[in-house]
């Protein structure tokens, strides 16, 4: 782990990146066959579970953006500037305090999404047995949300100090668990009983406790750079985090919440088009995970290069990672829009449920490049510790869409001007977060270790 600190700091750039990167990168693959696999089990039992799952999904992403994006973003901010300037004590403080964070975010999710989701979904427009369906997968998923969110917390604890591998090597296995108990819970694999539209819903929860049990154990004892024990309550600390983590928190909603305003709105059309747009949203949403690969690297290497005053080697970290970004969505997503069927071949569906979908896909597909870049950039943002500018980018964007999308109601519009506004909100994001870089956060030299000391 050390070596990899002297690799942040002082290594070439673009290299640095790649190593470190690619074990994320795998992570991200892993979730995204996830993401795959249980909407291909689900879509065997018929499109309405398809569009149960669909109601369900958006919040799901936006419990595991709040938890490995925002809160563990912010966690992995604070740890590594800490580290970056050697201060170890408020680097241990750092890590109880994200750790008590994590466990009462979860506890909010379990109480709102374990135990009110009809009201949730019952206004996203969700007929009977699709609200039914819905509320059953909520409740187990988000019971066992607090696995969830200290599996994502300590994962980025262990990439604050420069530890890639090991969180990648546990949820890579971690998926691969989830996938095959998902087949077996859900379509009933090797003679077993179905659970239906439960079955992810059970494997996810059971996958996420023993990887987050397994890095506990590895970062209590195996590790050597910091020290996983109590703490008093400390303010500082707490602040630390949470001025970051507050605006992570706001961003991932307004990322998720797009989803689901669009999500509500295209309902209105039928479940044909919103088991269609189900199909065709999730590239945009498992491209996160992908991001996530290099953007959970741009947080660590950035914060540690900020708390070691080191901010223009930041900046052109977090310049090389976005165009990365850029050029690998910009790949898939390009050819996902010409050939939509490489993507929609993976599940079972109606032809009007294709149609729809190959709709989004040929409008929104082009643009998820953008998004990418932009989302990666955000993550670097995280690193310095300030985030204000990145964060009003993400309202702009979801206030864009749910102005078109209340439009699209009140005059019938197609569903192609609800994708055309989709596509121009990650726009947005792109070329907003560009801009951000070039504000006073990423310009100033200051002597960080004396400001986070004090």
């Amino acid at each position: 782990m050390k070596n990899n600190l002297d690799m942040i700091l002082n290594g070439p750039v673009l290299k640095m990146i790649y190593k470190l990167s690619l074990p994320n990168s795998i992570t991200g693959i892993s979730m995204v066959l996830i993401v795959i696999t249980d909407a291909y089990f689900v879509s065997q039992l018929g499109n309405v579970p398809l569009a149960s799952l669909a109601l369900v999904f958006p919040f799901l992403t936006l419990m595991q953006m709040m938890s490995a994006g925002a809160i563990g973003g912010a966690s992995t901010s604070s740890i590594s500037r800490f580290l970056g300037a050697d201060l170890i004590e408020n680097a241990n403080s750092a890590i109880w305090h994200a750790i008590l964070i994590g466990i009462f975010m979860s506890l909010i999710y379990t109480i709102i999404f374990g135990f009110f989701p009809e009201y949730i979904y019952s206004s996203m427009g969700g007929s009977k047995d699709v609200l039914d369906g819905a509320i059953d997968f909520s409740e187990i998923a988000f019971g066992g949300a607090v696995f969830t969110w200290l599996l994502y917390i300590f994962s980025a604890i262990l990439r604050a100090m420069g530890e890639f591998v090991v969180p990648a090597k546990v949820q890579i296995l971690g998926c691969l668990f989830q996938i095959f108990l998902g087949g077996v819970l859900t379509v009933g694999w090797f003679g077993f009983e179905s659970f239906g539209i439960v079955g992810p819903a059970i494997a996810m929860v059971v996958s996420h406790f023993f990887m987050m049990i397994y890095l506990y154990f590895y970062i209590k004892y195996k590790q050597k750079i910091i020290k996983l024990s109590t703490y008093p309550l400390n303010k500082k600390s707490f602040l630390d985090i949470m001025k970051v983590g507050a605006g992570g928190l706001i961003n991932s909603t307004t990322i998720a919440g797009t989803v689901a305003v669009v999500t509500a709105t295209v309902s209105h059309y039928g479940i044909e088009a919103l088991a269609g747009y189900g199909l065709g949203s999730r590239l945009e949403i498992i491209i996160t995970p992908l991001v996530f690969g290099i953007g959970s690297v741009l947080t660590a290497a950035v914060g540690i290069n900020a708390g070691a005053n080191q901010m223009s080697r930041a900046k052109k970290v977090a310049w090389v990672g976005a165009i990365m970004s850029f050029i690998i969505i910009g790949v898939i997503s390009i050819a996902v829009a010409v050939y939509p069927e490489l993507w929609l071949n993976n599940f079972e569906t109606n032809n009007l449920s294709e149609k729809y979908a190959i709709l989004y896909l040929i409008i929104v597909g082009p643009f998820y490049c953008f998004f990418a870049a932009g989302q990666t950039l955000y993550f670097a943002s995280q690193g310095t510790g300030k985030i204000f500018f990145p964060v009003i980018v993400g309202i702009i964007r979801f206030l864009t869409v749910s102005v078109v999308c209340y439009l699209a109601i009140i005059f019938s519009w197609s569903l192609s001007h609800i994708f055309y506004a989709v596509a121009f909100g990650l726009a947005i994001t792109g070329i907003g977060l560009s801009l951000c870089m070039l504000g006073s956060d990423w310009k100033s030299e200051i002597n960080r270790k004396k400001t986070m000391n004090t």
